[in-house]
């Protein structure tokens, strides 16, 4: 416990320095006047534009996504009873062996009866697995990221959220189930997995070894950053907002303390790996999502005639918009998609890192688990806050649009982000900004946690499995807690969906070079399945 605690206190130490010496120098201020340059010439470039206000990265996502919607048949709505079915735990004694009627082969073409069990590989079970990966999409994208989406596009943003949900459950499988089958397993049985490792492997299978190696590398790099950014700094951007509000503490440097206090909860956390930050998941992540549906239900319901409203107003926005702040409909449904991008990971493969420690022999039973996220996430967290939202400013408490940038005006006040979607709870919940205080901070944390473990196997990949290089990325994990918290929320989450979207290039290399090896295991475990008469 000492040594533990001694960590701990190593990898804060250079903050609590820091912040001896600055505390009463307007911190916040010039930690954000520091990052902004930096955060539009990161956001400008990954954003180019094909065409006015139509940024590339998000018609590959979303083009993509289609793509495999279609090649896999429509997996998302088919597979999707097979898929909760995986997570109970009803085909478990299929993936503890083969079949004796399954005949199948690898991709590498390996005989079975020649293949080492796989299912011995794995550290976590598909639910733990499961609970990881959506406590890293599940955070406060889906709480302040569709507050800033309706701000800037009205209610039709909600559609194309949905939309781009439903079809984004068929890319997270076909990454998923890559994830596992290109996985590393170490001597000690540590997994190793990703995008960097089945763009590496996979194109090397293919005979492009130079470009496996570069594009795993550029994922890497982009994924680190994306674990710097959107799973950690964006998150504790949002913490630190509605608990700034809750205390009604606006001195210099509070966000600079309160970006401290939680960078030692994370750290005490992500020094015990997967098996423990799988522990914390499992438990944390059901329960604070279900705390947060439940309020959202309660206010919905509530207002039960305005329900049927709000979904009108949903659809009929999505293709006629009224708000200003995004310029027509190509504008809202960008806003849309891109709030859903950001929010449910998609296409970027941050998702199949924490996948592929799962224990399983078939790869794309894990992807089939994985195609759940999408819809937990986005379809339902992300939909459940923009119902909130819209009910509450039937009341004309905004205008959509607001001042272009994502806040607006509430009682002469203005909110922008979790502040928006904290006084529509307060409108009809007594005391609901301690408990949307308590849910974002919880939120914020499960993600930053589960963000850490994405950005330390990219690390691994580029710097080696040294302890050493761990401590140094842990270091810097914490360190961006603090400069999120600290800094202002446009500037965060410009460079937070830079850094996730940039994941989309390399990650797109891999998916389009394998999508055939997928189809090959879908098959595989399918035919399990069905010789087991399960």
């Amino acid at each position: 416990m000492k040594r533990f605690l001694l960590s701990i206190f190593t990898l804060i130490l250079p903050v609590l320095s820091f912040a001896q010496e600055a505390a009463e120098k307007g911190l916040d201020q010039r930690i954000d006047e520091g990052f902004k340059p930096f955060s539009d010439r990161v956001s400008k470039i990954i954003f180019f534009e094909i065409a006015e206000g139509v940024p590339f990265v998000l018609v590959l996502l979303v083009g993509s996504a289609l793509f495999f919607t279609i090649y896999f048949g429509f997996i998302n709505i088919r597979r999707f009873p097979t898929a909760i079915n995986v997570v109970r735990g009803k085909y478990d004694d299929v993936e503890g062996g083969h079949s004796a009627e399954d005949t199948s082969m690898t991709i590498d073409g390996d005989i079975r009866d020649t293949i080492r069990d796989e299912s011995k590989d794995g550290e976590v079970t598909h639910f733990q697995a499961l609970a990881t990966a959506v406590s890293g999409t599940v955070g406060n994208g889906n709480i302040a990221g569709v507050a800033l989406a309706i701000a800037l596009g009205g209610p039709g943003a909600t559609f194309w959220m949905i939309i781009c949900g439903l079809l984004g459950m068929s890319t997270k499988f076909v990454e998923c189930t890559l994830g596992v089958q290109y996985r590393d397993v170490g001597e000690d049985g540590t997994v190793y997995g990703g995008p960097m490792y089945y763009i590496s492997k996979g194109l090397k299978e293919r005979g492009f070894t130079w470009l496996g190696k570069i594009a795993a590398v550029f994922f890497a790099v982009f994924c680190i950053g994306g674990s710097f950014g959107g799973g950690n700094a964006a998150q504790s951007n949002q913490a630190t907002i509605v608990l700034k509000d809750l205390m009604g503490y606006e001195s210099a440097g509070a966000g600079f303390w309160i970006g401290v206090v939680l960078a030692i909860l994370v750290g005490i956390i992500i020094i015990g790996g997967i098996k423990r930050i799988a522990s914390v998941t499992e438990k944390v992540v059901p329960f604070m999502a279900l705390l947060y549906l439940a309020a959202c239900l309660y206010i919905i319901f509530s207002n039960f005639g305005l329900i049927d409203d709000a979904i009108s107003l949903i659809v009929t926005e999505a293709f006629n918009p009224r708000a200003i702040g995004v310029g027509g409909f190509i504008g809202v449904l960008l806003v849309g998609f891109k709030r859903a991008a950001f929010s449910n990971e998609a296409g970027a493969g941050s998702a199949s890192i924490a996948h592929s420690a799962v224990k399983t022999k078939y790869s794309a039973s894990e992807g089939l688990v994985a195609l759940l996220e999408p819809f937990i996430d986005t379809v339902v967290i992300c939909t459940m806050t923009a119902l909130v939202i819209i009910i509450f400013n039937f009341g004309g408490a905004f205008e959509y649009g607001g001042d272009g940038l994502g806040a607006v005006m509430i009682d002469g006040v203005s909110y922008e982000g979790a502040g928006i979607t904290s006084k529509a709870f307060a409108e009809y919940i007594p005391y609901s900004n301690v408990f949307l205080t308590i849910a974002v901070v919880l939120f914020a944390v499960s993600t930053m946690i589960s963000w850490s473990y994405y950005g330390l196997q990219s690390w691994k990949y580029l710097f080696g499995r040294g302890k050493t290089a761990d401590m140094v990325y842990k270091l810097l994990f914490l360190t961006f807690v603090v400069i999120g918290a600290a800094a202002s929320m446009k500037s965060i989450w410009d460079f937070s969906d830079a850094m996730i979207f940039a994941m989309v290039f390399p990650n797109m290399i891999g998916l389009f070079f394998l999508f055939p090896v997928v189809k090959k295991q879908l098959k595989r475990y399918l035919d399990a399945i069905k010789a087991a008469k399960v």
